[in-house]
């Protein structure tokens, strides 16, 4: 073989390895683009039969039947959301692995801000997909105490300071801080007793081991119809339409709405064609028949917002939570 043949046959060997590089990276390129090509892990920070898992599992079954791909329901509760948001952190920033978010989400970063901790866990970790709903809680007693009204429940608290007991899904969660809000707005004290997520929380109230509770419309709604539970009244702008004659709190003449929203959020760093098909997965979802009446049968109308309206309020209830937190102080239950 001369000098010129050697050389030309070199050529070819590094264009062949070029082309096969090139190839690999094509087909890398489209393997990448073509999500979702496994199941999805939709993971839930609360046990089951709480307002998230509620929303979850229809969503789950929406956006299966959108992405042909299965869309799996993870409960992983614990720390009031914590541990199930720590858990989408520390995942993969591919799609494959998206939170429920609850307003554990915006809760616990000021509460370990204002006890000078540093946060567990930070929503600029994620980016949003979309809000779901945001719904009103409802305040609701055991049928067998005595209270017909708020304006009851008022009365004995004020005569009994520290005795009336309510649940919650945590110390320093949102049916904490819904009470604890209520209870500065009528000059009352209650005593709180944290369970380990709203699911526990209200098996707590209906076995009579609490006295009240703030509740998402979902998980109390069949029990209030059935007279397992007594509503009082509840903290929306206006009342429900499953619930005409429970009055709102502000209604009553206490300064109190509260809504409870209720999305989905990825990791941060998510690739962008990833959450583009995830959030027209979403907006399609929240629109399907069965998820919508899914909502309904659970007392939940549908609030919908893209990524960029749902991010918007991020900063507005970081800031809510902290004047609350001010205003109820510190404590160690």
């Amino acid at each position: 073989m001369t000098k010129r043949d050697s050389i030309n046959a070199n050529g070819c060997r590094v264009c062949a390895a070029l082309a096969l590089l090139c190839s690999l990276a094509v087909s890398t390129a489209a393997a990448q683009d073509e999500f979702p090509s496994h199941p999805i892990q939709l993971v839930v920070p609360q046990p089951p039969g709480g307002v998230a898992d509620l929303h979850a599992r229809p969503l789950a079954q929406a956006m299966e039947r959108i992405l042909k791909q299965p869309v799996v329901v993870i409960n992983k509760p614990g720390a009031g959301s914590v541990m199930g948001t720590q858990f989408v952190a520390n995942s993969r920033a591919d799609g494959y692995t998206i939170l429920v978010a609850m307003p554990g989400f915006f809760i616990t970063p000021p509460v370990d801000i204002f006890f000078g901790r540093a946060p567990k866990i930070k929503p600029e970790q994620f980016t949003p997909i979309a809000r779901l709903s945001a719904e009103p809680l409802v305040l609701v007693v055991h049928p067998a105490r005595p209270w017909q009204s708020v304006a009851d429940l008022v009365a004995e608290a004020k005569r009994r300071p520290g005795d009336i007991s309510f649940g919650s899904a945590g110390l320093y969660t949102s049916l904490h801080l819904q009470m604890e809000i209520f209870a500065a707005s009528a000059g009352i004290t209650l005593k709180h007793v944290p369970y380990n997520g709203a699911g526990p929380a209200l098996v707590a109230l209906l076995g009579g081991h609490v006295d009240a509770l703030a509740s998402g419309p979902g998980p109390v709604l069949g029990k209030i119809k059935s007279g397992a539970l007594r509503a009082l009244a509840m903290s929306g702008d206006k009342r429900l339409a499953e619930l005409p004659e429970v009055p709102t709190l502000k209604e009553l003449g206490l300064d109190v709405e509260y809504f409870q929203q209720v999305g989905i959020v990825a990791r941060k760093d998510t690739p962008a064609s990833a959450l583009k098909i995830l959030r027209e997965a979403a907006r399609q979802a929240v629109r399907d028949p069965e998820f919508e009446a899914a909502m309904t049968n659970i007392g939940t109308a549908v609030s919908y917002l893209d990524a960029s309206d749902y991010e918007d309020l991020w900063a507005k209830d970081a800031r809510s939570v902290t004047q609350v937190l001010q205003r109820i102080g510190k404590r160690i239950e």
